[in-house]
């Protein structure tokens, strides 16, 4: 029996050693998890405010699992350290939730972004016809049309059978150059024209968030599928010492 645990001592210190270096880059992979969350709510906020209809909180799941990871990413190498069976099999439970948890999510982004471009043109068109310049949705709006340069959906046109077009004309967030754009020519089409941007902020909005939120969902993907390799080596080392009644002070 003692010749047997020393044989098997050396597969143990091994499943440790690299247990541990799968907590610690577990560990890392919930601090990108987190970055991500928090880099999509910054970043992609203002456009998923605009679809009402089909919001996501891809931002939200990303960020809590992400803190989540990092607490369990530690709890991984205590328990990797103190060499506790159950800790262990706790530990490689999380795992699999966490890998279902990140498999969900990484579909809903994939899903979302292939979704997106019916449901932001009736929703940005939406927001344009009950455009006032003060609520929420008009703010998203004029964010939309500065930071991306554009106006309208298709383009600056498409103002023209808003509400908001017939008493203030084009909004200024479509001017080229404030300087050179002033409330009576935003009035005028044709003058217009030559002030405001002239890109449509569909195309560019939808080919924005499609990239971005392929990318969150292709992250999401590739850190899911490597908590099987945690799986796996968490219930191994779970099962030798278990059987070996092994223990490390």
């Amino acid at each position: 029996m003692a010749s047997r645990r020393m044989e098997t001592k050396p597969v143990i210190t091994c499943l440790k050693t690299l247990l541990i270096i799968y907590s610690f880059v577990f560990w890392i992979t919930g601090v990108i998890l987190l970055a991500v969350g928090v880099w999509g709510k910054l970043t992609l906020g203002t456009y998923i405010s605009l679809i009402a209809e089909n919001s996501t909180n891809a931002p939200y799941v990303l960020i809590g699992t992400g803190t989540t990871i990092v607490v369990f990413g530690l709890f991984g190498c205590f328990a990797t350290c103190r060499g506790s069976p159950w800790m262990l099999k706790l530990y490689a439970m999380f795992l699999s939730l966490v890998f279902l948890a990140e498999l969900v999510a990484g579909i809903s982004g994939f899903v979302f972004r292939h979704e997106i471009k019916d449901t932001f043109l009736r929703t940005y068109t939406d927001a344009m016809q009950n455009y006032n310049g003060n609520d929420e949705r008009s703010r998203a709006v004029d964010h939309v049309q500065l930071s991306l340069s554009c106006c309208g959906v298709q383009n600056y046109t498409n103002w023209s059978t808003s509400p908001y077009f017939l008493e203030h004309g084009v909004p200024s967030s479509c001017c080229m150059n404030d300087t050179y754009c002033n409330p009576q020519d935003l009035h005028n089409l044709t003058v217009a024209a030559t002030k405001v941007n002239q890109k449509g902020c569909y195309d560019l909005v939808t080919s924005f968030m499609e990239t971005n939120m392929g990318i969150i969902a292709g992250v999401a993907f590739g850190i899911a599928f490597s908590q099987l390799i945690g799986m796996l080596l968490a219930c191994c080392l779970s099962r030798f010492i278990t059987a070996n009644q092994y223990e490390m002070v």
